[in-house]
């Protein structure tokens, strides 16, 4: 069982940026595969991003690549989300995500474990 609690969401202005974090207990942390997912209202849960176990590897949705960028410290526990030039089409509750595998994945079902989610609102 691994369990993950996100934290560092906020109200922040078009342009603006934020940095998530993710913390996590439980499990083997350095061998989960770990991605950020977001549901904006009326929507469906979509990817983000996601980190190998080893950080290694990452894959970005291009919605938001060059602006967002996922690290993590398996001595720590933690994934780290950090957004810059945020748009109003960011605002989402994020979710915080884990699998057992080294392979990142964009599936929602294929992550086993998730956080109670931060909300990020990016607004003016």
């Amino acid at each position: 069982q691994v369990q993950l609690v996100e934290s560092g969401g906020g109200l922040v202005q078009p342009g603006g940026s934020l940095r998530l974090s993710c913390a996590a207990s439980g499990g083997s942390f350095s061998r989960a595969t770990m991605g950020w997912f977001r549901q904006a209202p009326g929507k469906g849960r979509e990817f983000v991003v996601g980190i190998s176990w080893s950080g290694g590897t990452t894959y970005y949705a291009d919605s938001v690549k060059g602006r967002f960028a996922i690290s993590r410290d398996n001595a720590e526990k933690m994934v780290y989300l950090q957004m810059h030039s945020l748009k109003p089409e960011d605002t989402a509750v994020y979710y915080c995500a884990a699998r057992w595998g080294p392979s990142v994945v964009t599936t929602v079902g294929e992550y086993a474990y998730w956080g109670q989610g931060t909300q990020v609102t990016v607004s003016s």
